[in-house]
């Protein structure tokens, strides 16, 4: 197989990574009911706390648990916001990203300073799987969060489709007034949902500064929280075609930087805008027939 070829599939997984975890975790709050536009600050603030953790305790899993954590707490804010108060989603979670990037910002230069150089960290190395095998081996060079994201697509599919607590999910997401009336808590199933969803996107924004750069700088993100909402939607609320989305971005980003490395001759703003451009026509086509959770964007207050 081409070296350009095996190269672009290795990298695509990698690009993957952080989309599939916050994408998951965006699908656990939409299908509860509620649209986190959070995501984006989320990300951003996994991404910051999980750096910052790792640099001061030099253990790269206490990092990503704290990134968790924080992601657990943006959740949470979420639900007091969206859920508690009635708030606007919109709102609330615009409101969201806007205090998270910036508290992760102001909180970045108190502890690190104005350095023209970021600091950086020994990042999660790759794991050598099939390291003779010329074509398998950078294809499986990949980190164990990688492997991770492509294994929880699964587990998430059980969860939401298999179980009881997925079952609540999807009712309370359709329709929460009927699902209170069966005696469950619409709060709390929310609520829950925003917490694990706020967990993988944190996670989410971790792995980039945690794995794919082992530093932090302050458009890490660079956007892809609204990205993975489109992927949501791409989709169609479902954990395994979310991975076709998140692999089909991470394929165009791959490619427009090999491209560059090819020195093929366009501005460079073509290549940066060429998978959002992707992103866009597939959700303009696969959009068409979303169907999305009836009760989406539906603040409930109990009778």
């Amino acid at each position: 197989m081409d070296e350009f070829i095996v190269g672009l599939i290795a990298a695509t997984l990698r690009v993957a990574t952080p989309l599939i975890f916050a994408t998951l975790g965006e699908l656990f709050c939409e299908r509860a009911g509620v649209l986190n536009l959070g995501i984006e600050g989320t990300m951003f603030l996994g991404a910051f706390v999980g750096f910052t953790a790792a640099s001061m305790t030099g253990s790269l899993w206490i990092g990503l648990l704290a990134a968790a954590i924080s992601g657990i707490l943006s959740g949470l804010l979420m639900s007091l916001l969206s859920v508690r108060l009635g708030v606007n989603q919109h709102v609330s979670g615009l409101g969201i990203t806007l205090l998270l990037i910036s508290l992760s910002l102001f909180s970045y230069r108190i502890i690190f300073g104005e350095s023209k150089i970021p600091p950086s960290i020994n990042s999660f190395d790759l794991l050598k799987i099939f390291s003779d095998n010329p074509v398998l081996g950078p294809i499986f060079s990949q980190y164990l969060l990688t492997y991770i994201a492509i294994a929880i697509i699964p587990v998430v599919w059980y969860i939401l489709f298999r179980t009881t607590f997925g079952l609540n999910i999807r009712a309370v997401g359709e329709n929460p007034e009927a699902t209170d009336a069966a005696g469950i808590n619409v709060y709390k199933l929310r609520t829950s949902a925003l917490m694990i969803g706020g967990a993988l996107m944190a996670i989410g924004g971790s792995f980039i500064t945690l794995a794919q750069l082992g530093s932090f700088t302050f458009g890490i993100i660079a956007g892809r929280g609204w990205v993975c909402i489109s992927l949501v939607i791409f989709g169609n609320w479902h954990p395994i075609k979310v991975l076709l989305g998140a692999l089909l971005f991470g394929g165009v980003s791959a490619l427009q930087l090999r491209l560059q490395l090819k020195g093929l001759k366009l501005p460079y703003e073509i290549f940066l805008a060429l998978p959002y451009i992707v992103t866009i026509i597939a959700l303009t086509i696969a959009g068409r027939n979303a169907s999305y959770p009836a009760a989406l964007l539906k603040p409930y207050k109990r009778e």
